[in-house]
């Protein structure tokens, strides 16, 4: 079980990374509250061979930054129910250290190596 101390760290990093991804979809014209696609690109670009690549950067960003979101959602709410830093695979503990470097992580390093999950 982690300390309160420890927890509350990984919650505030949590937390933070969360607004920093809702930022970041907004800033590239996505809805952060949406999985919608919705993303003009046709302004500003004469060439629609150059329109098209960059919807597909663009929508290919977006999907990782909502992914990403995702995760870190999924982290934060499994500290709510008290379900954090337990390996949803084998259900022994996370690693300290695994948290730390990755907070939303929902597996232990043995698990995660075996090739089970994110």
């Amino acid at each position: 079980m982690l300390e309160p101390s420890k927890l509350a760290e990984l919650r505030a990093e949590l937390e933070q990374q969360r607004e920093n991804l809702r930022k970041e979809i907004v800033e590239q014209g996505g809805d952060a509250d949406s999985d919608d696609a919705a993303i003009d690109v046709e302004r500003g670009f004469a060439d629609s061979a150059h329109s098209t690549a960059e919807r597909a950067r663009l929508l290919s960003v977006m999907k990782a930054l909502r992914s990403n979101l995702r995760w870190v959602d999924r982290a934060l709410t499994k500290m709510e129910l008290g379900t954090y830093g337990t390996c949803e695979r084998c259900g022994n503990p996370v690693g300290i250290e695994r948290l730390e470097a990755l907070p939303w992580a929902i597996l232990c390093i043995d698990c995660k190596q075996k090739g089970e999950g994110r």
